[in-house]
């Protein structure tokens, strides 16, 4: 019989900004699903990737995936 998997799918999220035309500060909403052991690793991701609606290297952080 074959082991379940202890992997977890994560929704990593871009913390960089955007301003809006009304002048707004709003989240790019751009993201990115990895997987995570919650064993090996009991604290929440956060990696620094490229945001493309931005175009730079922003702050990657972990949310639940729904």
């Amino acid at each position: 019989m074959v082991k379940k998997n202890a992997s977890l799918l994560v929704k990593l999220v871009s913390t960089a900004t955007k301003t809006t035309k009304t002048g707004e500060e709003k989240l790019t909403g751009y993201f990115c699903v990895k997987k995570r052991n919650p064993k090996n690793l009991p604290k929440k991701l956060e990696f620094r990737k490229y945001d493309p609606v931005v175009r730079r290297h922003v702050l990657f952080k972990e949310e639940k995936l729904k």
